[in-house]
C-alpha cells in the first residue's frame, strides 16, 4: 500500500513538472493585446449581441459598445431571444446612452429549431439580418450581453487581426467574482480551462488546438462565411471554442486568444451555487458526455490535485518521508502555477495552496454535469435543457462557454 501511495504522488510530480515547463506556459498569462495602432481608415465592423432576459445589463453593454472610440464603421443588432423582462428597451436605451441610436438594430429571435443550441440560434439570425441590409462589413464582433468594453477595446482587437493577420481574436475578460467562494472558484476556473487550451498553442497555426471565450470574438466575416457561418456548429453547447475550431481550419490558421485587462463581465459570481451550475451546465458535453472519459476525467484530478497534498499533511501518520516530499514537491508546484492567474484576478496568491480544494470542487460539479445530463436536464440555461436537443452532435464540443 505504501509503495502505491508513493507511486501515486510520484505521479503527480512528474505530471505538475510536465506542465510547468513543456505545455506552452499555459500558467505565465502572457497573451495580451497590442494599444491600437495610428491608421487612416479603419475595416466596418458588426456587432452581434445574443440576449435572453438581460435585462439588467444589457444597456451597460450596448452603450459600451457603441461607444467605442472607433473611426470605422460600426454597427450593433441585438437579438432578443424572447425575453420577458424588457431586454429589446434595455438595449435602445444604451444605444441612445451612447448617442448611437441610429446604429442599433433590436430583432425579435424565435424558438430554435430542432438541433439548435439558444445562443447559435441567435447568432445566425443576426447574421440573417445582417444580410438582409447588403452590408459587407470586414468583421464581426460576437461579445455577450452581460460584458461591458472600455473605449479602446475593438480599436485594440482589430489592430491584433490586422496586424497579425488573425481571423479570429478573442479576449478571456475578466468574471466578477465576489464571495468567498468565487474568489476562488473563478480564477480556479480561467486557470483550468488554461491548461485544458493552452493560449500559445491555440495561437500557433501550426497546432492543432483550437479555442476563444464566446464573451468577446472579433472574426473574419468572410472566414466565417467560408467555415459554414453558424450552422456549421449549430449544436454546439460549447460554442466558442467550436467556433474557433472551424474558423482555424477555413481560414489562414492564424487565430488569436488573451486575456481582457479592461473588458468586464457583469455576471455576479458570489455563491458557491452560481458557479456550480456555471460549471455543471456544459461540463460533461466538454467530454463527449461519455462515462469513460468522466472516470479519466476524475481520476486525474485526484491524482493531481487533491493526492499531493493529502500525502503532504498526513505524513506523520503513514511515515513515508517519500510520499510526504513528492506531494509537497506536487502541491507547491501547483500553488505556483496558480498564483499568476490569482495575481490578474486582482486576488493574493497566498490563496494558491488551496487550489486543491477548487479543484475537488469542480470535480464534483463534473459528476453534477453528468448527473443533470442522464436526467434530461444538461445544458440548462434560461429555461431550455438544451443539451437534449444535441445529443447527437457532442462529439464535437471543446471548451467552456456561457451564453448571454
Amino acid at each position: 500500500m505504501q509503495l502505491f501511495g508513493v507511486a501515486l504522488v510520484a505521479v503527480a510530480a512528474l505530471a505538475w513538472a510536465v506542465l510547468l515547463l513543456d505545455r506552452g506556459g499555459f500558467w505565465r498569462l502572457r497573451e495580451w493585446l497590442p494599444e491600437p495602432a495610428e491608421r487612416r481608415t479603419w475595416p466596418g465592423v458588426a456587432v452581434l449581441i445574443p440576449a435572453r432576459n438581460e435585462g439588467a445589463t444589457i444597456a451597460a453593454t450596448v452603450e459600451s459598445v457603441l461607444g467605442q472610440a472607433y473611426a470605422g464603421e460600426l454597427h450593433a443588432i441585438v437579438v432578443d431571444d424572447q425575453s420577458d423582462d424588457g431586454t429589446a428597451a434595455q438595449a435602445r436605451l444604451g444605444a441612445e446612452r451612447a448617442g448611437a441610436a441610429g446604429r442599433l438594430a433590436v430583432i425579435g429571435g424565435t424558438t430554435p429549431p430542432p438541433g439548435w443550441t439558444g445562443k447559435l440560434w441567435a447568432l445566425e439570425q443576426g447574421w440573417g439580418a445582417l444580410d438582409e441590409t447588403g452590408w459587407r462589413p470586414d468583421y464581426l464582433w460576437l461579445t455577450d450581453a452581460d460584458i461591458t468594453h472600455v473605449h479602446d477595446t475593438l480599436a485594440r482587437l482589430v489592430t491584433k487581426a490586422d496586424a497579425d493577420r488573425r481571423d479570429l481574436v478573442s479576449l478571456m475578460v475578466r468574471l466578477s467574482a465576489d464571495g468567498p467562494w468565487a474568489k476562488l472558484a473563478i480564477p480556479a476556473f480561467i486557470f483550468f480551462f488554461r491548461k485544458l487550451y493552452p493560449f500559445a498553442w491555440a495561437n500557433d497555426p501550426k497546432a492543432r488546438t483550437a479555442a476563444a471565450a464566446g464573451g468577446c470574438v472579433l472574426l473574419r466575416r468572410r472566414v466565417l462565411a467560408a467555415a459554414g457561418g453558424f450552422d456549421a456548429i449549430h449544436d454546439a453547447l460549447i460554442d466558442d471554442c467550436a467556433l474557433a475550431r472551424a474558423i482555424k481550419r477555413a481560414g489562414s490558421g492564424r487565430i488569436w486568444l488573451g486575456m481582457a485587462d479592461r473588458s468586464h463581465s457583469l455576471r455576479p459570481y458570489t455563491a458557491l451555487g452560481e458557479v456550480w451550475h456555471m460549471v455543471a451546465r456544459t461540463a460533461y458535453a466538454q467530454l463527449r458526455n461519455n462515462p469513460l472519459l468522466l472516470a479519466g476525467t476524475v481520476t486525474g484530478m485526484l491524482t493531481l490535485y487533491v493526492a499531493p497534498p493529502l500525502a503532504a499533511l498526513t505524513w506523520p501518520w503513514h511515515a513515508n518521508p517519500a510520499a510526504g516530499a513528492l506531494g509537497l514537491a506536487a502541491w507547491l508546484a501547483s500553488a505556483v502555477a496558480f498564483a499568476p492567474t490569482l495575481r490578474h484576478d486582482g486576488r493574493s496568491p497566498a490563496l494558491a495552496p488551496l487550489l486543491p480544494v477548487a479543484a475537488a470542487a469542480y470535480t464534483l460539479m463534473t459528476l453534477d454535469s453528468a448527473r443533470r445530463y442522464h436526467l434530461g436536464r444538461g445544458g440548462l440555461w434560461k429555461g431550455r435543457a438544451q443539451a437534449a436537443n444535441t445529443r447527437a452532435s457532442q462529439g464535437r464540443e471543446t471548451g467552456p462557454s456561457d451564453y448571454s
